[in-house]
């Protein structure tokens, strides 16, 4: 996963400079179409983490809600629409219906009005409902992110956060009469912190306003002065200029979002202190030590009060999904809001999917529903899914999904349902349209691609870096990621156990032997993600005695701020254990190493920056080929290694956190392959597969490819001089391919031919080897190609290993690279100053001289 602490040096790290060692340019692709973020008006860091926190998702259960001023009823926002639902009632009254999704909804204090955020076009707009005539209008229209709208006291203003002053998040304060929102004033300032941030930017927010009861002042959460989480509790005058100052400091992460009770002397608020989930705490409005009000392992968020102060509404995950829930402030007793019964604006109809495997029986997979009325669609149950990226050119909005397992029933428009299905890469995506008039029967058969067989060896995918729980608005378990597993068709599932700012969301979870929710066919495994803001991530797979601590180093301003260990230190740790280590989502931008300041000076970067030094070393058992990072970028390096002897099988992660409505891609959306004996049963075949490099990684193309009768991860031996060496290649895709080539040595030495629909081939031929070395099968495309949620199509073998008797590599190139690079790794240790003994530095220095010798002795 990407980092979430860091700060190396007590230089402020800038987050937006595109280099690392010293010119790190982004690579370009010749695309005819561009996947860009959504909200791409939003300038801040690490995006996956503060849209799926923060901002609104689209959930099948309830995502946020407010009292009306009576305190007898609820507006919530649930599916994208707005609901109102009386306290004791099990009956939800839709309140709008689209366009776009609505969300994060307000009441009036005269009872007349909600305001709330609706998203299309782009941008998320403030809006207002009157309840008397049941119409919608448009508050804001700048094309702004415009978020959590709470009315003063007294109902005549309105304060909301907005990107509109630079893009960034601060609080504006509007006037509001008549239904209509005017003189809107930026109320906080924006102000370049000097403390060294990565995770966050290095300008302050200032989120989650709320007014007091006299409607004097706003208390909000910033991270001013602070470097890690989103910030701590503010108070100030409603006005613009008047002073601020910090009434509570803890690490929150987004999901804060305080609200006064009606007599002015609590604030309700969500914390994970102490815990590894989210719980309801209350404090002294004015400061002081807060208190938990609310217990489990799961998360209970967005508190508001009720205006006759008895009761708390709140969002929980306490059964995976989000919910509704009230909580009595005297005696803390809990009920469910259930909305049992809806009643719904417009005529409503009903449709049912089954989807069978070949076989005709139902099967787990991935299904999209889109209605006539561009919105998407799940069962009450499901969990929906949304990308973080997507061509504009191609949709208004991101695609949604959700998993299946094998039937679902939706309540959807009526008119043309668009139905996609997919289930891993080894089966045709099916697309269907149905007319929903009221109501519709789709029966799918899945058609498998014809995958070239071997009668001894199958092929089976896994994906090695997935997080089960990180913070998101689901609540996942073990059951539930096997299902996830189950519907993406894959063997093995590593639930990668890591840090979320000061908690470790699955550490109960992590375990030395398959998880019992495992199956002969789809197994999970809970391993470790080491993090470090310095060296790189690792994947420490299959630790075999305890977890390793504490789970990260050169985390600043902490006890963990020193460099030491390095990344070599733990990779022996693991292999102590018998783990497999593997650097995670290696390489976002290129590295050219010969003159960069920036690493003298200490400034991290989520890049793997030992990865060189501990290839050389021989601690790294595969590399994430394919991750949350740059496959091309990431391959360049990769072949260097390769050049340079080094024999690193390609692995690949997704960085998934499972159980987040907005998120990057699906589990599995990378994975690799590995060989296995056909028969053979449990994961111990797969991870020496894995080890011995009988591997291709791939986020959609598979691949098959021998050279000279050698299968990938074997070693060719040739007699002296020119060789015409016999190859066989295959693919088969679910989308087209641009490319499929076998690259030798770093070089392209033959372009193959594809077939007309670019998704598959068939292909022998010869190529020329004289010198020893390497060759792989490589697929890509130019463009993104749906539904593989990735900017590019990408798949890579691992390489078959060729020695040419007499043919001695020089790769002194490659070798004089990763020496310059090195050289900077040596220049920032000698600079850094956060050690806590000397002989810490000494052994980060010998550490990093063994490998840099090794490098040299490849230049003569």
């Amino acid at each position: 996963m990407k980092p979430c602490l860091q700060a190396v040096s007590c230089q402020p790290v800038r987050p937006y400079r595109a280099s690392l060692l010293t010119i790190l340019i982004l690579t370009a692709l010749p695309m005819t179409a561009q996947r860009d973020p959504v909200l791409k008006q939003i300038d801040l860091p690490h995006r996956y983490y503060y849209r799926e926190m923060y901002l609104p998702q689209l959930t099948t259960g309830p995502n946020s809600a407010a009292w009306t001023s009576d305190s007898s009823s609820l507006v919530y926002s649930m599916s994208g629409s707005l609901w109102r639902q009386a306290v004791n009632s099990a009956k939800a009254e839709q309140l709008t219906a689209g366009p776009g999704y609505d969300y994060q909804p307000d009441c009036s204090p005269d009872g007349r009005w909600v305001v709330y955020v609706n998203y299309r076009r782009d941008a998320l707009e403030l809006w207002a409902f009157d309840l008397e005539k049941g119409q919608s209008h448009p508050l804001t229209s700048g094309g702004a992110v415009n978020i959590e709208p709470r009315f003063s006291p007294d109902g005549k203003r309105l304060a909301f956060v907005s990107t509109m002053y630079n893009r960034r998040f601060h609080i504006f304060v509007g006037d509001f009469s008549g239904g209509e929102l005017i003189n809107v004033r930026r109320l906080t300032g924006e102000s370049r912190s000097n403390v060294p941030r990565f995770y966050y930017s290095e300008f302050d927010h200032e989120i989650s306003p709320i007014w007091s009861p006299d409607g004097r002042d706003l208390i909000f959460v910033s991270n001013r002065g602070h470097i890690y989480g989103t910030g701590g509790f503010w108070r100030m005058k409603a006005e613009p200029g008047s002073e601020q100052r910090e009434i509570h400091y803890e690490e929150t992460a987004w999901k804060a979002r305080p609200d006064f009770s009606p007599d002015g002397k609590r604030i309700v608020y969500a914390s994970y202190l102490g815990s590894q989930w989210h719980q309801l705490w209350v404090m002294p409005s004015e400061g002081g030590d807060p208190f938990p009000i609310s217990y489990g392992d799961f998360d209970n968020t967005n508190p508001r009060w009720s205006p006759d102060g008895t009761r708390i509404a709140f969002i929980s995950n306490r059964d995976g999904n989000t919910s509704l829930w009230v909580q009595e402030v005297l005696g803390g007793a809990q009920h469910p809001a259930p909305a049992k019964e809806k009643r719904y604006l417009k005529s409503m109809g009903h449709l049912s999917i089954t989807i069978l495997d070949p076989s005709g029986r139902p099967t787990p997979a991935r299904v999209s529903v889109t209605g006539e009325d561009g919105r998407a669609y799940a069962p009450d149950d499901a969990w929906m899914r949304a990308e973080d990226n997507f061509v504009r050119s191609d949709s208004e909005f991101e695609s949604h999904y959700f998993h299946s397992p094998g039937k679902a029933e939706l309540t959807v428009s009526e008119g043309r349902i668009q139905v996609e299905v997919m289930k891993g890469f080894e089966y045709h995506v099916a697309r269907e349209t149905v007319i929903c008039s009221p109501d519709a029967r789709l029966v799918i058969h899945l058609k498998p691609l014809q995958i070239p067989t071997d009668a001894n060896s199958r092929w089976a995918s896994a994906d090695l870096h997935v997080h089960m729980n990180y913070g998101g608005a689901y609540r996942d378990a073990p059951t539930k990621l096997v299902a996830q597993q189950t519907a993406e068709n894959l063997f093995l599932v590593e639930n990668l156990v890591v840090n979320k700012e000061q908690r470790i969301p699955d550490i109960a979870y992590f375990r030395t032997t398959p998880d019992p929710a495992s199956t002969p066919h789809h197994w999970l495994l809970h391993s470790q993600e080491f993090h470090t803001s310095y060296w790189g991530h690792l994947g420490l797979l299959n630790l075999t005695e305890n977890f390793l601590l504490p789970d990260y180093t050169a985390y600043g301003n902490t006890a963990a701020s020193s460099l030491f260990p390095t990344n070599a230190v733990v990779a022996d740790l693991a292999h102590q254990q018998k783990a497999l280590v593997g650097y995670a989502h290696p390489f976002d931008i290129e590295v050219d190493p010969a003159s960069d300041p920036t690493l003298t000076h200490g400034e991290p970067l989520d890049e793997a920056l030992e990865l060189p030094v501990d290839a050389a070393l021989g601690k790294v058992d595969y590399i994430e080929v394919l991750g949350f990072s740059d496959h091309r970028i990431t391959a360049s390096v990769w072949y260097r290694l390769l050049n340079c002897g080094f024999r690193l099988p390609a692995g690949a992660g997704s960085d998934t956190m499972a159980n987040y409505a907005s998120l990057r891609g699906p589990v599995g959306l990378t994975r690799v392959y590995a060989s296995i004996p056909k028969d053979v049963t449990g994961t111990a075949p797969w991870f020496d597969s894995l080890k011995q490099g009988r591997t291709f990684a791939t986020n959609g193309p598979l691949l098959g490819f021998t050279l000279g009768g050698k299968a990938v991860g074997e070693e060719l031996n040739l007699p002296p001089g020119e060789n015409k060496v016999l190859f066989t290649a295959w693919l088969r895709s679910i989308v087209p391919v641009d490319h499929l080539e076998v690259v030798c040595n770093g070089r392209v030495v033959r372009d193959l031919n594809l077939n007309g629909d670019k998704q598959s081939t068939d292909v022998k031929g010869t190529i020329s080897i004289s010198e020893t070395g390497w060759c792989v099968l490589r697929a890509s495309s130019d463009k993104p190609e749906h539904p593989v949620l990735d900017d590019y199509v990408y798949a890579t073998t691992s390489p078959i290993y060729v020695s040419v008797e007499g043919s001695v590599p020089k790769p002194a190139d490659d070798a004089a690279y990763f020496i310059a690079w090195i050289d900077r790794l040596v220049e920032a240790t000698k600079a850094n100053r956060n050690w806590n003994t000397a002989a810490e530095r000494i052994s980060v220095l010998q550490t990093l001289d063994r490998s840099r010798q090794i490098y040299v002795s490849l230049l003569k």
